[in-house]
């Protein structure tokens, strides 16, 4: 990764108010963090030399006592791949990819999601019934976020 892609990823952060970017490939790691006043943090960026080093952290992981329990209802999130800006059409103009009650399969695209001015088709992945939208369009979303949820067939 250059030094000009570095300051891309950098730019979707200030711009989509992300405060931590992580991105690892076979030879090389990335890790971006945000200060709180909005600067930068500075960037850890390891060589492939250094990716087969290994460090052990404890973990700790604090759990309220009375924690509500997630109620399981069968659905499966179609999650975001990606950062970006999520589109539900391909152009303003256009209809919707999927309204709730649309029936997908795994190669339905669902959404655009926008990244460094590249729209990328976002697939389903699954196959099944839309229930729920779960980001507005035109909204930032977050590696991982769910988008939609499909209830299986």
């Amino acid at each position: 990764m250059d030094l000009k892609d570095i300051k891309a990823i950098i730019d979707l952060m200030k711009k989509n108010s992300i405060t931590e970017f992580e991105l690892e490939r076979q030879d090389s790691k990335i890790r971006l963090k945000r200060g709180l006043n909005g600067g930068t943090a500075p960037v850890q960026y390891d060589e492939p030399q250094l990716t087969n080093a290994i460090s052990v952290l404890p973990a700790v992981t604090v759990a309220p006592l009375a924690a509500p329990q997630p109620v399981s209802t069968g659905e499966i999130d179609i999650k975001s791949p990606m950062i970006g800006t999520f589109y539900r059409a391909p152009s303003p103009e256009a209809g919707n990819y999927v309204e709730i009650g649309t029936e997908v399969n795994a190669d339905t695209v669902v959404c655009i999601i926008e990244a460094m001015k590249v729209m990328n088709e976002i697939k389903s992945e699954v196959k099944g019934v839309v229930t729920q939208v779960l980001v507005e369009n035109g909204k930032p979303v977050e590696f991982g976020q769910p988008l939609f949820k499909v209830r299986p067939n």
